[in-house]
């Protein structure tokens, strides 16, 4: 299928326009994400359709707490991605193109599909995720046009690499993403992540302004992007560029793909990490990946009371009302709280 979001060049070259690698791909070659081809001078998309993974997920697990939170999700993927994260959590799936020869997997899956099977399984959203959304942007975007249609909504899980084009596109169908926010210095995403900070950052902002509700999250690596000021910087950018009602999740590191040196992130780094979240005055800051630590429970940021009390990705009780304190009437920010 022909790709969106590109442009023919001399010499039968492309610019591809989804992604802010802007990618220069000569005749017969691919992009970075190793999913989209030129062939003969148009760029065409190699996974349309073509789904590695269909799951119903708790709307907890993307993560996402503010948005239905307590509903599932249908969650979907195809292979590929534009990052190239030694810490990549899927990369059985998500650099399956870059690790096996171009490699490409997945069964035949149509829009009207994915729909059909998220209302049969009473999905309230269909989340985009467990690989990078917008290598598969054609068809995600099909999708939640379709399911916005039908009531559902729309939700991205991304490295927030996409470009400007892209989410202006995608924006009025999509109601939420959480993005990853995986550092705060150039140098971590130029060496771990083969990418740059600074168009995240636009991402978020753009995010933002055009009404799509945002969660962020941000995964520790011992010695990597753990250190105080940079977690301070990082924290401020989201309280002053986003809002001090962003959700910031910030989750434990376990050694994996190419960083199986590194130890799990210490649970004292995860709760000094949230403690500058809040002393930033971000009103709701959570950490992952570590069950039964109060860090995963929605706190009331006015009156301090417990409004979600959750366990690992299941809640045991949900106290808002009307997106309401129950105790104290402080507005609790998000999507159908």
């Amino acid at each position: 299928m022909e790709a969106y979001l590109y442009e023919p060049l001399d010499e039968n070259k492309v610019k591809c326009n989804l992604c802010n690698h802007r990618c220069i791909i000569k005749g017969g070659r691919r992009g970075i994400c190793g999913v989209r081809e030129n062939r003969e001078g148009v760029l065409n998309t190699l996974v349309y359709g073509r789904l590695i993974a269909r799951h119903i997920d708790p709307i907890e697990k993307k993560p996402l707490f503010h948005l239905m939170p307590g509903s599932l999700s249908y969650s979907i993927a195809t292979v590929g991605c534009n990052f190239r994260c030694h810490f990549c959590q899927n990369a059985d799936i998500a650099q399956m193109p870059s690790d096996r020869n171009g490699m490409i997997m997945g069964d035949n899956c149509s829009p009207r599909d994915v729909v059909d099977a998220a209302l049969k399984g009473d999905c309230k959203t269909i989340a985009y995720t467990y690989t990078e959304p917008t290598v598969f942007f054609e068809f995600a975007y099909d999708t939640a046009k379709l399911a916005h249609q039908k009531g559902i909504k729309n939700v991205f899980v991304t490295n927030g690499y996409m470009t400007a084009e892209a989410i202006n596109m995608i924006s009025p169908y999509l109601d939420g993403a959480n993005v990853d926010l995986k550092a705060y210095t150039e140098d971590f995403y130029k060496t771990y992540c083969g990418a740059k900070l600074e168009p995240v950052k636009e991402t978020l902002k753009l995010m933002k302004s055009l009404g799509v509700f945002v969660e962020v999250t941000t995964l520790l690596i011992p010695g990597l992007n753990d250190a105080r000021d940079e977690l301070g910087n990082l924290a401020a950018f989201l309280a002053d560029s986003l809002g001090t009602e962003t959700p910031w999740h910030i989750s434990r590191f376990h050694p994996t793909y190419k960083l199986t040196g590194r130890p799990p992130t210490p649970v004292k780094t995860l709760v000094m990490a949230r403690e500058i979240g809040i002393k930033a005055g971000l009103k709701y800051v959570y950490t992952g990946n570590v069950p039964g630590e109060s860090g995963e429970k929605t706190f009331c940021y006015k009156c301090g009371k417990i409004l979600i009390d959750r366990w690992g990705f299941d809640i045991r009780e949900n106290l808002t009302e009307n997106s309401l304190c129950p105790y104290c009437g402080a507005q609790i920010h998000g999507v159908g709280l």
